[in-house]
């Protein structure tokens, strides 16, 4: 691999998505020293960013170490020499589409989403090449929350790429004394790692909230970690990646911190919150809350089992409560734990 301190970073990056995940990313992208642009809808958050240093309704507390250039037009935004793409999963298609006309060939697109598309059941490099096919996909994954990252606190994730020597360049560009990316050509396997973890996060808050103590809290983070193995293997994952920051990593953070909005969004139905409140408009976004069937979907596609991620698409599609889904899972037949035998 290249020393990236030699390579030659993009200068203007622009960053779409004016959220928590999207303002933190931003942040980081002034500390790493380039030239960047935040672009989002909200005009009074984004005056909030611009004149306070501050986003209360996402990131409540903090106040940024640096100003932040804002703006609500998309046509300025998409004039960069990098973007990222912070949207959530489902509405990732429609960013892209709408920055279609003025993103010049060859720009990196750094998605930043951990989910896969409902209906397509795609994942986010996919849905950039029918929207966006003159854009060079990248994907930004790793166990990172948008609060840790915006203090400038220790974070390390991973970038993948196309090429090796795009993925070191994006980690160029975004690298700071706080902020460790490392380098990637295994596109698929962050993106399902990212995606699949958000699904297993929501078991886990399960778990917790519904207090069904520590040693199935354990059982079901490793049995469920082997789950999204099964899966990203088969779609063309590298083993390395799973076990790598953008699987392991963000499984070991997800899992187990009421930080994670997925884990949080398990933990609130665990605890007897209705479903229908939780999904309502405005309530914190769980990613994994719409991956859920479509991991199955994929599971079926390939031809592996995923009962976890069955169960909780199964309570989420209201088909089984959730006492129902664990007397499912504990009653499954019994077999040996490694699947090479």
């Amino acid at each position: 691999m290249s020393e990236l301190g030699k390579i030659e970073p993009f200068k203007r990056i622009s960053v779409l998505g004016a959220g928590a995940w999207g303002t933190a990313l931003a942040l980081n992208a002034v500390r790493a020293g380039r030239d960047v642009v935040l672009w989002g809808r909200n005009a009074e958050n984004l005056q909030m960013i611009g004149e306070n240093r501050q986003l209360p309704a996402y990131l409540p507390d903090i106040t940024f170490d640096h100003p932040l250039e804002t703006t609500t037009d998309l046509t300025e935004a998409a004039d960069a020499d990098c973007i990222l793409l912070v949207a959530p999963a489902q509405s990732t298609h429609k960013i892209a589409e709408d920055i279609s006309f003025f993103v010049k060939r060859g720009t990196p697109v750094v998605l930043a989403a951990k989910g896969l598309e409902k209906g397509s059941q795609r994942m986010m490099s996919e849905v950039l090449s029918d929207y966006l096919p003159q854009a060079e996909a990248a994907v930004l994954s790793g166990p990172s929350f948008a609060a840790d990252v915006a203090r400038g606190l220790p974070t390390a994730v991973t970038i993948a790429a196309g090429s090796l020597p795009l993925a070191e360049r994006l980690c160029a560009s975004l690298s700071n004394a706080s902020f460790r990316p490392y380098a990637s050509t295994d596109l698929i396997g962050v993106q399902l790692g990212g995606a699949l973890k958000n699904v297993l996060a929501i078991a886990c808050g399960i778990v917790v909230g519904k207090q069904l103590g520590a040693s199935a809290h354990a059982a079901l983070m490793t049995r469920g970690f082997a789950e999204m193995q099964r899966l990203a293997l088969k779609a063309g994952a590298r083993p390395d990646t799973l076990m790598g920051l953008s699987g392991f990593g963000d499984v070991a953070l997800s899992c187990s911190n009421a930080l994670s909005r997925n884990f949080s969004f398990g933990f609130a139905l665990g605890e007897g919150r209705d479903l229908s409140e939780l999904m309502a408009p405005g309530a914190k976004l769980s990613e994994g809350a719409f991956t859920a069937r479509v991991a199955c979907q994929l599971a079926e596609k390939y031809g592996v089992e995923m009962p976890i991620a069955q169960a909780v698409a199964d309570v989420l599609d209201r088909k089984d409560s959730i006492d129902e889904a664990v007397a499912r899972l504990m009653s499954r037949p019994l077999r040996p734990e490694s699947d090479h035998h």
